[in-house]
């Protein structure tokens, strides 16, 4: 088995940039998901009610803010979040560091309705939620439920098998952070550990999946698939299921090709 796809969201519910390599840490990789967008009670503005989130490129810059860039609208540079450390809804979070008017007048813009930007200056600070598997002292981003998500090229092989139509389906879909293959299609749902690389990770729970895998990532537009075919096959518990859910037990790097053994 190997590793072929490293993917870092440097924003929450924003599109995805592949990467050769990257470093590891507590809370997953370097550089993901420390931004969000929340609304005036700062709860999450996710992908799945707002698809258009779907469009925002956003980059780390070099001096610690983020560039933000999407169709139609003007590129900004968003400095280092100084802000004031204003309330939001994230399970195992209560704050985070406001990211200043000209975030918050952007992502107004561009969903709507009244947004703000914010930045989680310590992940340190986020439990992982311990109904999602996580274990005393295991910390996570922005990022759903777990630091890293992984995916299978060979599982998804046998996912557009079973749902035909017009050629297979965008892995970028899923929002996977590592995408593995030469291996069993779906071997993956009975691992208890896995490492890549230099990286020994824990797999904290499977991966159950919402909404946001039927947006398309280049038209944004809202389908069926993959929700309803996964549901013909891989449905238990009430939910359907893809990918599961890593935490890293040591920091390091992760590089494209290295090997993986579970």
């Amino acid at each position: 088995m190997r590793l072929v796809g490293i993917w870092i969201y440097p924003l929450k519910s924003g599109a995805g940039s592949p990467v050769p390599e990257a470093a590891v840490e507590r809370w997953g990789l370097a550089g993901d998901r420390r931004w969000a967008v929340v609304d005036e009670a700062g709860d999450n503005l996710w992908l799945g009610e707002y698809p258009r989130m779907a469009s925002v490129r956003a980059r780390n810059a070099d001096d610690g803010g983020l560039l933000l860039s999407a169709s139609g609208m003007p590129g900004l540079h968003v400095p280092p979040a100084a802000g004031e450390a204003v309330p939001v809804g994230f399970t195992g979070l209560d704050r985070a560091i406001d990211a200043g008017g000209d975030a918050h007048d952007w992502f107004t813009r561009l969903l709507g309705r009244p947004a703000r930007l914010v930045w989680l200056d310590d992940p340190g600070r986020r439990t992982i939620d311990p109904s999602h598997g996580g274990l005393p002292g295991e910390v996570v981003s922005f990022a759903w439920d777990a630091p890293l998500l992984l995916t299978s090229a060979a599982s998804l092989r046998v996912l557009d098998g079973q749902i035909g139509g017009d050629g297979p389906l965008d892995m970028a879909r899923f929002r996977p952070n590592v995408v593995i293959d030469d291996v069993e299609p779906y071997a993956e749902d009975s691992w208890t550990e896995v490492r890549i690389g230099e990286i020994d990770f824990r797999v904290s729970e499977l991966c159950d999946r919402c909404a946001v895998t039927t947006i398309d990532p280049v038209t944004l537009v809202k389908g069926k698939e993959p929700i309803r075919t996964l549901a013909k096959h891989r449905r238990w518990d009430g939910k359907t299921w893809f990918g599961i859910r890593l935490v890293p037990k040591n920091a390091g790097r992760l590089r494209l090709g290295d090997p993986v053994i579970a």
